[in-house]
C-alpha cells in the first residue's frame, strides 16, 4: 500500500468501498499511517474537537447478553442498579457538563428497549434539557421503534447512540440475544426520523484485523457521522474476564483506518483511554476529532478539564460552537 498516495486520493474524493483490497491497513508502517490519517482529519474535519458526556440514566438488569457488559444480567459483576433517574438529576449534570464546556451531552439506559413508563421519563427528561439548555442532545435507549424516534426528535433530541459492536460476521460470538440486522435497523429509523447516528463498537474482543476493517467500512455504508471507538477494558464477571488487553499501536492503527474509511465523520475516543499514553493524545494525531469525556458508564473516563487542557496544548480547539 502506497500510504501517501491514498492519503491525497481520499483527500481528493476517493472513497474505499468493500471491493478494495484493505489488507494494507493491517501491516502498512504504522507512523507513516497516521499521519496520513491526520492530514485526512484535518482537512475534513478541522482542529474542533467534539466533546461528549453521558450519564447513566437507568442502570443494570438488562436482558441482553453482550459477553462485554457489565449491566447484563446474565453476567455477575456486581453492578449497582439503579431505576431511570429523575429529570431533575439529569439536567443538573447537564447543566455541570455545560459549564465545563461540553459540546453535546447523552442519557444512555441499559436494557433492549425501555418500557413505556421509562420511555415517558425519557421524554420528560430531554423536554427539559432541551428548555435548560443549550447542549446538542443525544440519546442511546436500545432497539426503539420509529414512533419512539420521532418523538424522541420531538423532544429536541438530534442524535441517537446505537453501536454495531463489531462486523456481521463476529457480532454472534458477543450477543445472542438480538442481531446484528436489530441494529442496523434501529440505526435506519433514527435516520429516517430525522436523527444523525453515533455509531462504532469495540476493539479487543477476540475478533480479527479483518472483522475490525469490516466494521469500518459497514459504517461508511450507514453513513454514520460519528464512530466511537472503544477498546475493551475486562470486566470481573464477564465473559471477557481476563482477555489480554489490546496495545497502544493496536489501537491507534483502528482509528487511523477508521479515518481513511469514513474521512468526513468524527472518529471519536471513547471506552478504553486509559491503555492509551497521555489519556490518548497520540490519537489525535491519528484521525481522532472527538471524544466522549467525563464518566464513563462502568469504566474510569477522563476528567472534562483535563482534557481540554490536554487538546488546547496540542492546538486543537475545544470551545463549544468554535468552528
Amino acid at each position: 500500500m502506497n500510504v501517501s498516495a491514498l492519503t491525497n486520493e481520499i483527500i481528493d474524493g476517493r472513497r474505499l468501498t468493500r471491493e478494495d483490497d484493505l489488507s494494507g491497513f493491517i501491516d502498512c508502517p504504522l507512523g507513516e499511517l497516521c499521519r496520513g490519517a491526520d492530514r485526512i482529519r484535518a482537512y475534513f474535519r478541522g482542529d474542533k474537537v467534539d466533546l461528549c458526556t453521558i450519564i447513566n440514566g437507568k442502570s443494570g438488569q438488562c436482558s441482553e447478553d453482550c459477553k462485554y457488559c457489565a449491566q447484563s444480567c446474565h453476567n455477575h459483576t456486581g453492578i449497582e442498579e439503579c431505576a431511570f433517574l429523575p429529570a431533575e438529576c439529569i439536567v443538573r449534570e447537564a447543566l455541570a457538563n455545560e459549564r465545563e464546556g461540553v459540546d453535546r451531552f447523552s442519557i444512555v439506559t441499559s436494557g433492549r428497549r425501555l418500557s413505556d413508563r421509562d420511555f415517558e421519563k425519557a421524554i420528560h427528561a430531554y423536554t427539559e434539557l432541551n428548555r435548560q439548555c443549550t447542549l446538542s442532545l443525544c440519546a442511546s435507549h436500545g432497539l426503539l421503534t420509529a414512533e419512539q424516534f420521532c418523538r424522541l426528535r420531538e423532544a429536541g433530541v438530534t442524535h441517537y447512540h446505537a453501536n454495531i459492536e463489531t462486523s456481521r460476521r463476529f457480532f454472534p460470538y458477543i450477543c445472542t440475544t438480538h442481531t446484528y440486522d436489530d441494529k442496523i435497523e434501529t440505526i435506519r429509523r433514527a435516520q429516517e426520523a430525522g436523527m444523525q447516528v453515533c455509531s462504532g463498537g469495540i476493539i479487543g474482543m477476540g475478533e480479527t484485523w479483518e472483522d475490525r476493517l469490516d466494521m469500518a467500512v459497514s459504517l461508511s455504508e450507514l453513513h454514520v457521522i460519528s464512530i466511537p471507538i472503544n477498546a475493551l477494558m475486562p470486566i470481573p464477571g464477564t465473559p471477557m474476564e481476563g482477555r489480554e488487553q489490546l496495545e497502544e499501536e493496536d489501537i491507534l492503527r483502528t482509528i487511523a483506518f477508521f479515518r481513511y474509511m469514513n474521512p468526513e465523520a468524527d472518529i471519536r475516543l471513547a471506552a478504553g483511554r486509559a491503555l492509551l499514553s497521555e489519556t490518548g493524545k497520540n490519537a489525535f494525531f491519528s484521525g481522532a476529532s472527538a471524544t466522549i469525556t467525563g464518566n464513563m458508564l462502568t469504566t474510569t473516563g477522563s476528567d472534562i478539564r483535563s482534557d481540554r487542557e490536554m487538546l488546547t496544548a496540542i492546538g486543537r480547539k475545544v470551545v463549544p460552537g468554535q468552528p
